[in-house]
């Protein structure tokens, strides 16, 4: 999920955009602003520097599987001769790079990585970059607390009716003298009957599509998801109870995660957990 988000350095405001897959990416045209000629032109005489060419061709070949090796080095080659420039549209299109973006448009710009993004704040101005680091690292701490904050959320709305569910399990669908090894694969079947509700497949799936991935299916659910996972492991513990089978059960509470995600999606009480 991205996160757009804004800091000020010097009195220039500077976009961010956080990512937890790509990374976060900050606004060299924001950046820029703070040299008295147009952004594209002091981003373009940052990149037409053997040094900076070197630094992003390290950066690429370090972390992107398809940077196109021959291009860099033709571009390395011609950095320094006279009339030739480099811009952020002409290295992505040619290198195939992903650590600098660029767009047209209102809300565009050139944003780069924090790494190619400090390093072009080193070459714009020693001072301007310590303050970029102090107020990135600022945004940091606020969004590792507000993720903390929303991991405890969502544990503890997972865990609200877990004592209820498991022992409506205990006392209607365990026979007696159980062992422990038998008693763990009915307890995981009634999980994975709330994961089929809520999520439409069980936890070996989620597992198998998402191996590179720590966690559970549960942990990179949203907060509203996680709200009617606690109600339906409080009905299911009652339809329990009442003698349903497991199939007819699955069918009433995915009825019943469908109808309460549809009155969820936009509540202000919900949006306040996130």
């Amino acid at each position: 999920m991205q996160k757009n988000k804004k800091i000020t350095v010097q009195g220039s405001q500077i976009s961010v955009i956080m990512e937890k897959r790509n990374g976060d990416f900050i606004s060299l045209t924001d950046m820029a602003k703070c040299k008295p000629y147009d952004s594209g032109v002091v981003i373009s005489n940052w990149l037409t520097t053997k040094h900076t060419i070197q630094f992003m061709g390290a950066w690429e070949q370090l972390y992107n599987p398809n940077f196109n090796l021959m291009e860099f080095h033709k571009i390395k080659n011609e950095v320094g001769t006279n009339g030739f420039i480099v811009s952020s549209s002409f290295w992505i299109k040619q290198t195939n790079a992903i650590g600098v973006k660029s767009s047209a448009g209102r809300y565009g710009g050139t944003f780069a990585h924090k790494d190619i993004a400090f390093e072009f704040a080193t070459w714009l101005s020693p001072e301007f970059k310590l303050y970029l680091i102090k107020e990135f690292q600022r945004l940091k701490d606020v969004e590792n607390k507000s993720l903390e904050l929303d991991w405890d959320i969502k544990r503890a709305l997972a865990k609200i009716n877990y004592k209820i569910h498991t022992n409506a399990i205990k006392e209607h669908l365990m026979p007696p003298h159980i062992s422990e090894q038998l008693a763990s694969i009915v307890y995981a079947s009634e999980a994975d009957v709330l994961n089929m509700a809520l999520f439409g497949k069980t936890a070996k799936d989620w597992r198998n599509r998402h191996s590179g991935q720590d966690g559970n299916i549960r942990d990179y659910a949203d907060v509203t998801q996680l709200v009617v996972l606690a109600n339906l492991e409080g009905i299911n513990a009652e339809l329990i109870r009442l003698g349903l089978p497991q199939h007819k059960r699955l069918m009433q509470l995915n009825e019943i995660a469908i109808t309460q995600i549809r009155a969820l999606i936009g509540n202000s009480s919900v949006k306040k957990l996130k």
